[in-house]
């Protein structure tokens, strides 16, 4: 599942009229960026939702027909959030783990593909989720508290009174069905989900061996594409 459908406020000005994954990273949307990442790492279907300039979304995936991976649009009226979006999605998931990647999500894979790594770590029997980390000390731009820490059996657990998490979470992850199922259709964070999956012991996740870049606000954008386009985008971490 790609997540495409969020409403992008912090990118504003520039997405007054357009999705924020519709947004040009060196010559190509970040949509495609990501749904090139799944088609390296072997996925061969993928479920986009849309909402906000929701025909553009449309026309972007019309324009890759033809280029793996298949794609099936969820139009989505309503806002849904990132859990809701999910839950809408789940018969078309089926029964088997999936990923799920924000659809404005952009990295470089390490040595092999991160949701390559991310599928053959999870274990439906211990894990609800296994999220993509990255460490803050690798982040440029605001991370505020970070968002979790990870134990020593690479549990996870989110910062509590005055702790700062060394760890973001870097939109990338692989889920079981499991932890959507119980979730009443409607709009919700996906965070509800990740609560419920930490106190279960059930939420887990994987340090990222490559390269993460932080694109919330417009000088993000631009510092991204600056630093890919002189050569700094690789080996700086």
């Amino acid at each position: 599942m790609v997540l495409a459908a969020g409403l992008g406020t912090r990118m504003r000005p520039l997405t007054v009229d357009t999705a924020k994954p519709l947004l040009p990273l060196l010559g190509r949307s970040l949509l495609d960026h990501a749904l090139d990442r799944l088609a390296e790492a072997g996925v061969e279907e993928a479920v986009v939702n849309a909402h906000w300039c929701a025909p553009k979304v449309a026309a972007a995936l019309a324009a890759r027909e033809g280029t793996p991976p298949r794609l099936r649009l969820q139009l989505e009226p309503d806002l849904l959030e990132t859990g809701g979006g999910l839950r809408l999605a789940l018969p078309r998931l089926g029964d088997e783990p999936f990923a799920v990647v924000n659809g404005d999500a952009f990295w470089l894979d390490g040595p092999r593909p991160a949701l390559s790594l991310l599928a053959e770590h999870f274990d439906p029997a211990r894990m609800d989720a296994l999220l993509l980390l990255i460490r803050t000390t690798q982040v440029e731009g605001e991370v505020g508290r970070g968002d979790f820490f990870l134990d020593g059996e690479s549990r996870l657990r989110r910062p509590q009174g005055a702790e700062i998490a060394p760890f973001l979470f870097g939109g990338v992850q692989v889920m079981s069905p499991a932890l959507m199922a119980p979730e009443p259709q409607g709009r919700f964070s996906l965070n509800r989900c990740f609560d419920r999956a930490i106190e279960a012991g059930r939420l887990y996740g994987l340090v990222h061996d490559g390269e993460w870049f932080h694109i919330s606000t417009p000088p993000d954008l631009a510092r991204t594409e600056r630093r890919l386009r002189d050569g700094r985008g690789t080996g700086w971490l």
